[in-house]
């Protein structure tokens, strides 16, 4: 078994603490992503799983074990990073044979695990170039490769495939979720600051603010039922409207949240305003309307969309799909 458990973690650096009452449970198999903003923590944590980082206090037990002392190399982890940290004189076999070669692995074992990676990972055709004869895509299978032979416990990626353009990263998503169902007894803990990657490979999602953890659940728990203002304005691509003042008084909240999907045109609705921009995706539309609040309110439409730039329109939401806040950005209790 490879479950993770954090109890209680702070991390400092001087009087600046990083992590505060990191408390977590992560069951074997499971693939954890940590998102959050820009400083909150997400790869601080990481790196202390690791044992990259020393924790400052708390305590941190894999499959059982106490490692808060255990070297990294004893872990039983494997670590991929942004970047993919190849040697590049070395060719793709020689890359993900390396460590095994460090730690006296047979020669006949270690093209076994090398062979058995590279078809896992559709490398067996590269396995003889150099890292600048591939593509990002190809490295970041490379690097993930040379972490695979080594069968370790728990899989850390820190923002994988950032360097990545979008169509790769499309490809590296359905690559890495194909690898979790390949090994389904290896925990793997995924850092991103892309939610639309948490939301599409999480078994459940970790949303770190300012050090902490502020909701756990799976990617449409949070979507649905997020447990503050912070979650429902970070889970969900547009982010979630929001409305203050008397229009969130009307609907017994401080602040009232909904969706783009969950607003429609109307002729008389909730709130009027001016088109300020139009995104026609194809198969969806936008509309972003100015209903003299600091940012406007964005309006998803399927197909093209009905309104253009300029045009007056009256917003409603859909049915009872809001989310209601109190003065503390918690939801209301009904």
């Amino acid at each position: 078994m490879t479950d993770l458990k954090i109890t209680n973690l702070y991390k400092a650096y001087g009087k600046v603490e990083v992590l505060k009452d990191i408390n977590l449970e992560i069951k074997s198999g499971e693939f954890i992503v940590f998102v959050g903003p820009s400083g909150c923590g997400k790869s601080t944590l990481l790196r202390c799983i690791s044992g990259l980082e020393d924790i400052t206090s708390g305590e941190l037990q894999i499959g059982g074990r106490r490692v808060n002392e255990v070297a990294p190399s004893k872990r039983g982890i494997a670590m991929v990073f942004q970047s993919y940290a190849l040697y590049p004189h070395m060719t793709v076999y020689d890359n993900m044979a390396y460590s095994l070669k460090l730690s006296g692995t047979p020669k006949n074992e270690i093209k076994r695990l090398v062979t058995e990676a590279a078809e896992k990972l559709q490398l067996t055709d590269y396995l003889d170039r150099l890292p600048k004869a591939l593509s990002g895509g190809q490295r970041q299978r490379v690097a993930i490769g040379r972490s695979i032979v080594r069968d370790p416990k728990v899989f850390l990626f820190d923002e994988p495939l950032s360097n990545l353009d979008a169509a790769l990263r499309v490809q590296m998503r359905m690559e890495i979720a194909a690898l979790s169902d390949s090994l389904p007894e290896t925990t793997m803990i995924y850092v991103t600051h892309d939610q639309v990657e948490a939301m599409t490979m999480a078994d459940r999602i970790v949303v770190l603010r300012n050090g902490r953890v502020e909701q756990v659940g799976t990617p449409m728990e949070l979507y649905d039922h997020p447990n503050s203002v912070f979650v429902a304005g970070f889970i969900g691509s547009p982010k979630m409207n929001f409305f203050t003042g008397d229009v969130a008084k009307k609907y017994g909240a401080i602040t009232l949240g909904a969706r783009a999907e969950h607003l429609e045109i109307v002729e008389k609705g909730d709130w009027s305003g001016k088109v300020v921009h139009v995104e026609n995706l194809g198969s969806d539309s936008f509309l972003y309307v100015d209903i003299g609040q600091e940012e406007p309110i964005v309006v998803r439409q399927s197909g093209r969309a009905t309104s253009g730039l300029g045009d007056m329109v009256s917003i409603a939401p859909i049915g009872a799909q809001v989310h209601k806040f109190d003065n503390e950005g918690k939801p209301v209790s009904v």
